[in-house]
């Protein structure tokens, strides 16, 4: 039985991911899509006219992913401490479903190849930025957190936190369990920023 486009899309675009994961993202080729779905390059073709455009498909459809999870976290969570908790632990449990992401983060496809995907991912990662900040002034105005430290340097230091645990659980073979560390770590990252009893 022949699947829908939209159901082959998404298998292709779950392949990337794994393809990418596995063999790294700039050896991920059509043929190695095609040869990992069971059809041929030219079926691949149809679905995605050009390599590009099947990286920008995974690039709208971890964007998908990670928006959704982080709408789920804020949503259970309060006061801004905790909403700051939910959201590194959303973003830290995306990477473990989904470890190609740091490897895409550094891939000659992402920062050489491919424009749209490149902006896929800043927009993302901009997106969390505010998201962080957000949340900061809001626990910096509840007096959770200290107020000498601007908002954006803490957001920024939050995002390097994420990022930085994720390549070393990526460069380490996974052998920690990459949200209990990054939670572990955000809240001596916490304390330091000021919050009141942990």
């Amino acid at each position: 039985m022949r699947k829908s486009a939209d159901l082959r899309k998404a298998q292709i675009v779950a392949v990337i991911l794994d393809l990418a994961d596995r063999i790294g993202p700039d050896r991920v080729t059509t043929g190695a899509v095609a040869a990992e779905v069971g059809v041929t390059q030219a079926a691949i073709f149809r679905h995605f006219p050009t390599k590009a455009e099947m990286w920008v498909a995974v690039a709208d459809h971890v964007a998908g992913l990670l928006t959704a999870a982080w709408a789920e976290a804020l949503k259970e969570a309060n006061p801004p401490v905790e909403r700051l908790k939910a959201l590194v632990g959303a973003q830290l449990d995306q990477i473990t479903a989904h470890p190609a992401l740091p490897m895409l983060l550094f891939s000659r496809e992402l920062n050489v190849e491919n424009a749209a995907l490149r902006a896929a991912f800043r927009d993302r990662l901009a997106a969390l930025h505010g998201l962080l900040m957000q949340e900061v002034i809001a626990g910096q105005r509840d007096n959770a957190l200290l107020k000498d430290v601007a908002a954006g340097d803490v957001a920024v230091l939050l995002t390097s936190l994420i990022q930085g645990l994720a390549i070393r659980w990526s460069l380490g073979a996974r052998d920690f369990v990459l949200r209990d560390e990054g939670l572990r770590l955000l809240a001596v990252q916490l304390r330091l920023l000021g919050v009141r009893g942990g």
